[in-house]
């Protein structure tokens, strides 16, 4: 932004600024798709920390979250938040909310990539923008627009369709999608940064987690250890691959146009669902593909409607600037026109 007065001055100033706001837009879109990459292709990595069950990996997940982030900030010397967070009942109570909800996504997502309902979980990240649209009409009273309103009815068609096709209501996903949905209303009304958030409610859950392995290691049933130094490390790499792609997300963040981070939260979901078909070879019956060719139509149309709207808000910011930079400029011609004096 402050190129911006510099070009005013020199002819090669202005292109610098422009070739940083380029440098930066492609920075975001390597660290957005850094970090939904990650997201998508998980599943790859869960299965290699069998024969730990999905609860023991849940754990580890917590305990090395906790660790690595906390390590993380230690290094940044972030910890002025802290104070703000303890000092604020309501904020600590939305965060331990926050962190039992993403417990229970987490728990579910890893049970299902290791039980073989790769596709059926891809499917709850394709519906979870629906479903957050539904709350904060619900929750928030937010009104929408026409072609949300279709979009919405879209996936509550293709909801049906699956279920249908899967003789039950596809359970997996709805629960990915709402728990998924339910905290990230939980985040807004928090508003704290990324690794602020994971280090608050890996905090929450790091007792529980380590009791949980003390009382598997108690039973003789903890994998951790007794699968060779590879596993253990694969099972505290954990930490690493929940913090990596959120640190990877707020860098995109602060680059991106939410339009474009918009449109990269679809390659986790499409990453998973063909991980799911073409990896892990579960079967896609016709009437499944009916359902997920109904909820890419509604996400096609959110994002289409999405897309119009951003389009048209920067163009009503562009006239209205344009129409304020016209009346200063009438203002300022007639403050500086010469008085006449009368004849006499």
């Amino acid at each position: 932004m402050g190129s911006t007065g510099r070009s005013a001055v020199t002819g090669t100033a202005g292109t610098g600024g422009e070739t940083g706001a380029g440098g930066e837009n492609r920075a975001g879109l390597v660290y957005g798709v850094a970090s939904y990459a990650i997201w998508g292709l998980v599943p790859l990595y869960w299965p290699l920390l069998k024969p730990a069950s999905p609860g023991e990996i849940l754990a580890h997940r917590m305990v090395w979250s906790f660790a690595f982030v906390g390590l993380a900030l230690l290094t940044l010397r972030r910890w002025g938040w802290m104070k703000e967070l303890l000092a604020d009942p309501r904020k600590l109570g939305l965060l331990t909310i926050a962190a039992t909800v993403i417990t229970v996504n987490w728990g579910l997502y890893i049970w299902s990539v290791n039980n073989g309902h790769v596709v059926e979980a891809s499917l709850g990240y394709f519906i979870n923008p629906l479903v957050t649209i539904a709350l904060g009409v619900l929750v928030l009273k937010e009104r929408l627009r026409p072609a949300q309103w279709a979009a919405v009815g879209i996936g509550f068609a293709a909801v049906l369709v699956l279920a249908i096709g899967y003789g039950r209501p596809p359970w997996i996903s709805l629960v990915l999608a709402f728990s998924f949905a339910v905290y990230g209303l939980l985040k807004k009304q928090v508003n704290i940064g990324g690794l602020e958030s994971l280090a608050a409610e890996t905090a929450v859950l790091f007792l529980p987690a380590l009791g949980y392995l003390v009382f598997l290691g108690s039973r003789s049933e903890l994998a951790f250890g007794t699968e060779g130094a590879g596993h253990m490390a694969l099972l505290v790499s954990t930490g690493i691959v929940t913090a990596v792609p959120l640190v990877c997300f707020g860098a995109a963040a602060i680059r991106l146009p939410l339009s474009t981070l918009g449109l990269l939260q679809y390659l986790a979901p499409t990453f998973q669902f063909l991980l799911g078909v073409a990896y892990f070879h579960e079967a896609m019956p016709p009437e499944r593909w009916a359902g997920f060719s109904l909820v890419w139509l509604a996400l096609t149309l959110l994002t289409w409607d999405a897309l119009r709207t951003a389009r048209r808000s920067r163009a009503a910011v562009v006239r209205a600037a344009e129409s304020a930079a016209e009346r200063l400029a009438e203002e300022a011609a007639t403050a500086t026109a010469p008085v006449r004096e009368p004849r006499g």
